[in-house]
């Protein structure tokens, strides 16, 4: 099988997608022979699925789905696989790249190690992005537009094009945020930047080249085809606009757009193909609608099933049904789903028993001997948030969108400074400051601000009243069901939210295979 070394690997999303890939005999052709991650948290979770990998599907032992099920910690079930959890641990390496302690010299032996030799390999992964992100900007520049400017972050990429450089892999995929596209240094675009020094990588780091030795030279092309068309173009014809995928236009239930860039070391390679538009987006329901319904847990105040629909009915007492503002549509909608809310026992736990089938792509999604759903809790929310939830969820399912605070009837208006904007008509950033996902079409992009309050990632449905789990956000990312993620939920959260989709890239490992 063909090695992949996967760097910023986060929870293994680009990896999964890899390792999943089949040949049309069903043979598997990619091999993730070292994955290298800097969070706990994530490498944890990286290393379980190693675990899972270290077995043919048919003979993962029933223990592993006890952990998945927390009846078995993650440490019981390696210390009853000792082999197979010493692989996974030499695949799944802790270490954070560009620092003292981690020297060049290091991370190359392990490379080489795991590597073998092996002359056709691929390199995979993308430096953290939050320096490039257009929110990480928006919180960083007015602040300290000095520290933003000296951020490491934007510079982590260096380290990924020392191991082009040091490695040479025959193909690479480098992934990042589309706000790297207008990101700049001192007045320069750094995309133009990172691009340049990925064709010539020795080019850029003159240090790294032996004497007498040849330079190093790529050819970097675009995987999506959003227009449709078969037309190709060399790495030095291509606006950086081009690099840009469109999730939910290749059958992901997700409007995730990421700059991803195909790197072929000149000579030997064919053009390669690219991916077609599906023609159809993903309905994010069809992607959660068969998880198990479960509430909202109440804060600051006394819970139970009872007394959150209590809770929720009270809006029939107040103002917010008799505004102005509400469209007839909206009220009736409000009036209709107050009549069916009921009490769910439920608020969700790290392993929820069910027996539902997932409704789209079940063959991928769904795992027979795990019989239930991992990291499917709630969240616990204010009174005045579920209010504010219900209100939203109405308001999409009559309006077909998600409503900004102008939307909002007076007495369900947050209490925050954004609102003095709003009335001084000096406009806001966060005008929809409560956003719900929308049926009949993909989700938002899921980011790890999902680990912050949930507030962007409202459900859709109004009777259960509160933000996306974990494996809601997981399923919307298409993570397979039985892919746990460790540490705490907010933990879980920021790691859903980094990662790359795993269908997504099985249909970038296509594209390479048949490279040859």
């Amino acid at each position: 099988m063909i090695p992949v070394i996967d760097l910023f690997a986060g929870p293994g999303g680009l990896g999964e997608g890899f390792s999943a890939f089949r040949d049309h005999q069903g043979r598997s052709v990619f091999k993730i022979a070292l994955s290298i991650e800097k969070n706990a948290d994530a490498h944890r979770t990286l290393k379980l699925r190693s675990f899972y990998r270290q077995f043919s599907k048919p003979d993962l032992p029933e223990e592993y789905y006890d952990c998945l099920r927390g009846k078995l910690s993650v440490d019981e079930l390696y210390q009853r696989f000792p082999s197979e959890a010493a692989r996974a641990g030499l695949e799944s390496w802790r270490a954070e790249l560009g620092t003292n302690e981690f020297p060049a010299a290091l991370i190359d032996s392990r490379i080489h190690k795991a590597l073998e030799k092996a002359e056709h390999w691929v390199l995979i992964g993308g430096p953290p992005c939050q320096a490039y992100s257009l929110a990480g900007r928006s919180r960083m520049i007015p602040v300290d537009a000095l520290k933003y400017a000296k951020d490491h972050r934007h510079f982590l990429y260096r380290e990924y094009l020392r191991i082009i450089a040091v490695h040479r892999p025959p193909v690479f995929v480098m992934e990042n945020v589309k706000g790297i596209l207008s990101s700049k240094i001192e007045g320069a675009r750094i995309i133009d930047r990172i691009l340049s020094d990925l064709r010539s990588p020795l080019r850029a780091q003159p240090e790294l080249m032996e004497a007498g030795a040849d330079d190093l030279e790529y050819e970097l092309f675009s995987i999506a085809s959003h227009s449709g068309t078969a037309s190709l173009f060399g790495s030095n014809d291509a606006d950086p606009s081009e690099y840009i995928v469109r999730c939910e236009l290749f059958g992901i239930p997700q409007a995730r757009h990421r700059l991803i860039v195909l790197g072929l070391r000149k000579g030997g390679y064919l053009i390669p193909g690219r991916l077609r538009p599906s023609g159809q987006s993903i309905d994010l329901w069809d992607a959660i609608k068969d998880l198990p319904r479960i509430r909202s847990r109440i804060s600051k105040d006394e819970d139970s099933a009872h007394l959150w629909v209590e809770n929720i009915r009270e809006l029939l007492s107040r103002d917010t049904l008799k505004n102005g503002v509400l469209s007839g549509a909206v009220r009736q909608e409000m009036r209709r789903t107050l009549g069916r809310v009921k009490a769910i026992r439920s608020t969700g736990a790290e392993f929820l028993k069910d027996a539902h089938l997932p409704k789209w792509q079940r063959a991928w999604f769904y795992d027979s001997r795990l019989g239930g759903v991992c990291n499917h809790s709630s969240r616990s929310h204010i009174k005045q948030d579920i209010w504010r939830y219900f209100f939203v969820a109405c308001f999409a399912a009559a309006e077909g969108r998600s409503p900004t605070l102008q939307d909002f009837p007076p007495d369900l208006l947050p209490n925050h400074r954004n609102l003095e904007r709003i009335a001084n008509e000096e406009g806001t950033i966060f005008m929809d400051r409560f956003r719900v996902q929308v049926k009949g079409g993909p989700a938002t992009t899921i980011t790890s601000h999902i680990a912050k309050d949930g507030h962007y990632f409202i459900h859709p449905d109004a009777t259960q009243c509160r933000s996306l789990t974990v494996r809601e956000a997981a399923r919307l990312q298409t993570f397979p069901d039985n892919y746990l993620f460790l540490g705490h939920r907010t933990a879980q959260y920021q790691q859903v939210g980094n990662a790359v989709p795993p269908l997504l890239a099985r249909k970038i490992a296509s594209i390479v295979h048949k490279l040859g």
